[in-house]
């Protein structure tokens, strides 16, 4: 069963629309990831589930119920912001009980709800002091807290981690991973950072221009994207797009021109276009090897050394440059030439339009 659908979901401003028709479903338990370039509108989308934005047209359901209209407090959902919003004055004990005092709950249910919620996010040495005495990860986690104790069907989480630097991004991904699996609670996350999407989604809902570009799970989407677009948001470093035409050999079997690189051919069986169509070649960089039947002749720009691997920006002449992930990155320098071969079946193909042909 779905908690949660959104059918034929639209926003509008005035005349500006900003969600342009969204239906998705969500399963009970499911931690799904709103990703997309700033300005996409999943942000707005989390806020109209939340009941913070008014939906223009379509109907928002949980559990079965329409919501449209329902007050933001009464839907089973809590949500964490990107700002921790604490209270400066109170301590930890009290900012993760107000929600509850505010809505009349005993003091004794209180203090068990704020117990549990504290030994679970491991706040409990933590519980006394007041926000100013803690650190960036500990006050997310007291907002994450302050949530819980809330007992929601859903929480929404609108990019948490923004605020944080990179180490404590990290160490926050493993602890909110670790919340869900113990929780079993319906989680629904917005963030820009497709590296959190990839590492925390059991569903990535793709956006772009108030539209849902595609939905799968981390690994689909990186295997078998729908569009250009999504190809090349998702994976990091991203996918090399490589400008070809398609032509037909003497044998009548098409293959691609990459005339951006010594009119390189690759014999890829491209459906669904003519010859002399334009099209664009999705190689992701550990696709690159010392064997494959294609080859492009590159020179190395700019080596990046990561310890475990290391990737090769190159380019062909003056063209795009090509990331490559290469396994004996310690013994190239820049300038060198290297061919980089691959297997034309790794490729991936998209028309003009940027529609994937498969």
């Amino acid at each position: 069963m779905s908690e949660l659908q959104l059918k034929h979901v639209r926003k509008s401003y005035g005349n500006f629309e900003v969600i342009k028709g969204v239906d998705l479903d969500i399963k009970t338990g499911e931690f799904v990831v709103f990703v997309g370039p700033s300005g996409c509108g999943k942000s707005t989308l989390l806020r109209m589930i939340a009941g913070l934005e008014e939906i223009t047209s379509g109907d928002l359901t949980i559990g079965g119920e329409r919501m449209n209209d329902v007050d933001p407090s009464k839907r089973g959902i809590a949500m964490v912001f990107q700002s921790y919003a604490l209270y400066p004055h109170m301590t930890v004990r009290e900012n993760m009980g107000f929600a509850l005092r505010f809505a009349g709950v005993p003091k004794a249910e209180i203090a068990q709800r704020v117990g549990e919620a504290a030994n679970i996010l491991e706040l409990g040495p933590l519980l006394d002091r007041k926000p100013k005495q803690l650190s960036g990860g500990q006050r997310q986690r007291v907002a994450i807290g302050r949530a819980i104790v809330r007992h929601p069907k859903i929480f929404l989480f609108d990019e948490p981690l923004s605020n944080l630097d990179a180490e404590l991004r990290v160490h926050m991904r493993i602890e909110i991973a670790r919340l869900h699996k113990k929780l079993a609670t319906t989680i629904i996350y917005v963030t820009h950072d497709q590296v959190e999407a990839m590492t925390l989604a059991d569903k990535i809902v793709v956006m772009r221009g108030g539209v849902v570009e595609q939905v799968g799970s981390p690994l689909d989407l990186y295997d078998d994207p729908a569009n250009l677009f999504v190809a090349g948001f998702i994976g990091s470093p991203k996918m090399n797009f490589l400008k070809g035409i398609v032509e037909t050999n003497a044998g009548g079997e098409k293959h691609v021109r990459l005339a951006d690189f010594g009119n390189a051919t690759l014999p890829i069986a491209v459906k669904g276009v003519t010859p002399g169509s334009t099209v664009t070649i999705g190689i992701r960089p550990e696709h690159f090897g010392d064997s494959g039947s294609a080859c492009l002749d590159l020179t190395i720009d700019m080596l990046e050394h990561l310890g475990g691997e290391t990737f090769a920006y190159a380019r062909h002449g003056d063209g795009e440059l090509i990331i490559i992930e290469t396994k004996n990155g310690r013994g190239l320098k820049s300038g060198d030439s290297i061919a980089a071969r691959f297997e034309p079946t790794a490729a991936l193909v998209f028309d003009a339009d940027g529609r994937r042909l498969r």
